[in-house]
């Protein structure tokens, strides 16, 4: 497709006026100020590429352990659910073999006082 000397002349004449619209240095200062943010945004991406890198080992130096105080609480807890449950079933023992040992609507009372954990705290 080859270009009429009229589009020719038309496109140098449009170019010409782009230009003038805006000066060098106008130009020139906005390539340093890219430039200038570029630089900035570089030395971001690495800090944080850093910053991520550690992050990541020391996850991994701490996950196992994490995981591992993670199942001892879980084997606590079902060990404190194991001797709350037996204590009750001997306080009902000891109340239906001997129920003038505890006062009437003692047992009931005292039954069970430690605190739901499974509800949030208010």
């Amino acid at each position: 497709m080859e270009k009429s000397p009229q589009t020719a002349a038309a496109a140098a004449e449009v170019a010409a006026q782009f230009r003038s619209l805006v000066s060098a240095e106008d130009v020139e200062s906005i390539k340093q100020a890219q430039h200038l943010i570029l630089g900035r945004l570089q030395d971001s991406n690495a800090v944080l590429t850093h910053f991520n890198e550690y992050s990541e080992q020391c996850f991994a130096e701490v996950s196992s352990d994490l995981a591992s105080k993670a199942r001892l609480l879980k084997s606590m807890k079902d060990d404190l659910d194991h001797i709350f449950m037996k204590l009750r079933s001997m306080k009902s023992r000891l109340a239906t073999t001997y129920p003038d040992a505890f006062p009437d609507g003692a047992t009931a009372k005292t039954m069970d006082q430690r605190p739901d954990l499974e509800t949030p705290l208010e």
